[in-house]
């Protein structure tokens, strides 16, 4: 059997959680996880044994790389890596810029015979799934996308890329019908305006279309709780039959699900013609692990 060989970009939240869905993945091997120079001497001790690079090209063999990235890092580095004739899978989460990403890597993917697999969480992800398998059963009606509560981390991230802010959680707490308001919890530098750092979280585009509430705090490792859900609700009609009414809800630890979706949609990518995909428009069989035909008997 095959095990295809894969590197870890970052090593952040997901990335810690990558490290344990691709060691109980039987068709992956980790290869090595590439983190900035200052901070491959932290991570040590808790990655024994798996070799710890400031680049991929210090790793002899890298079939796929996992982009363990803020979003807004990740399309240049998925731009540089398909063009080192690896493919990528990201879990790049800003829905707005979602489909100029897509136009932006389907050339370089192609011209290098790689496929990057764009969007691998569980929104977008496996949420974006459900929204079309609910659309097909429904065509007619509306889907509300209702997160949390939890912690959001693409948002968090973003607060604490803001000038004066130390550390930061955002919680997405449902108001029904797919609103929600972030509260955003801010521990900021001593120097920092607190004003103009609520003003530059506010008008974030992580942020801008939601109520948000920001409030200072001392310390916001206390705060900290990694579970997060979602409830998908649509009601629409079949044919000329209305008021058919679908829901799906889980409850979930955030990083650890983005992760083991994540290599299931590097599993998906080596099955395709080069180019960039996102989740919906691979066949759901192929992010499974095992035979075909086993498959289709176990699941239809």
């Amino acid at each position: 059997m095959k095990r295809y060989q894969a590197a870890i970009i970052g090593y952040g939240n997901i990335g810690r959680f990558l490290v344990d869905a691709i060691e109980t993945a039987p068709d992956f091997q980790l290869a090595g996880v590439v983190r900035r120079p200052e901070s491959v001497q932290k991570s040590a001790a808790q990655l024994t044994g798996i070799p710890v690079v400031t680049s991929l090209t210090e790793l002899d063999t890298v079939d796929v790389a996992f982009l363990a990235l803020p979003s807004r890092l990740v399309p240049k580095a998925a731009a540089e890596i398909l063009a080192m004739g690896i493919n990528t899978v990201d879990s790049y989460d800003i829905h707005s810029d979602l489909v100029n990403y897509r136009q932006q890597l389907e050339p370089i993917a192609k011209t290098h015979g790689k496929t990057a697999v764009i969007a691998a969480g569980w929104d977008p992800g496996t949420d974006s799934l459900i929204r079309c398998l609910f659309q097909f059963m429904t065509p007619q009606g509306i889907t509300y996308t209702n997160f949390g509560p939890g912690m959001s981390m693409g948002h968090s991230t973003a607060v604490k890329a803001i000038p004066g802010v130390l550390d930061a959680l955002s919680l997405t707490i449902p108001v029904g019908t797919g609103l929600h308001r972030r509260m955003v919890y801010v521990k900021l530098a001593p120097e920092a305006d607190p004003e103009v750092v609520e003003q530059a979280i506010k008008q974030d585009p992580y942020f801008v279309h939601d109520e948000t509430v920001v409030t200072f705090v001392p310390e916001v490792q206390g705060l900290i709780d990694m579970g997060h859900g979602v409830l998908l609700e649509r009601k629409g009609a079949s044919g000329r039959t209305h008021n058919q009414l679908l829901k799906f809800e889980m409850r979930i630890n955030n990083p650890a699900l983005t992760a083991q979706v994540m290599v299931a949609a590097a599993r998906a990518g080596l099955k395709q013609q080069p180019g960039c995909y996102t989740m919906i428009e691979i066949p759901v069989i192929d992010y499974l692990y095992g035979e075909r035909e086993e498959l289709i008997a176990s699941l239809v």
